[in-house]
């Protein structure tokens, strides 16, 4: 058994306000998004934004998305699903286009369930979503 469990994380609102001990702040959770979350264009999100593209057109964006599991959106049929973005164009200033390429070689998937890595190597998803 871990010795700390699993958090259960609760889908928020954007509304949930940020605390110094009983005292509100002015900002919110949306706020923090507003700051941290609006640059679609970049890398980490746009591949964030890609999967909830992906999880929206197969009705499974009611929970929460799963950080670090082995495959990024799984349909109610059970089909594991890994969703690839990229882009010519970065936000940042470039000297020349970004090369677009993907890897779906054959690995050892993360058990977010399980907590260890699965001792098989194969590849993780039955779908992959370009």
């Amino acid at each position: 058994m871990d010795k700390y469990p699993k958090i259960e994380v609760k889908r928020k609102s954007g509304n949930e306000a940020f605390h110094d001990n009983d005292t509100n702040l002015k900002s919110n959770l949306l706020s923090f998004w507003q700051w941290s979350a609006s640059d679609l264009i970049g890398n980490a999100m746009r591949g964030i934004l890609a999967e909830y593209i992906v999880a929206s057109a197969v009705d499974v964006v009611k929970g929460n998305r799963t950080e670090w599991d082995a495959y990024d959106i799984e349909t109610p049929e059970g089909i594991k699903v890994e969703v690839k973005s990229g882009a010519y164009i970065q936000s940042w200033a470039q000297k020349k286009l970004s090369a677009i390429q993907f890897g779906i070689r054959p690995t050892q998937g993360w058990d977010s369930k399980k907590n260890t890595y699965t001792s098989e190597i194969s590849r993780q998803s039955d779908v992959y979503v370009f």
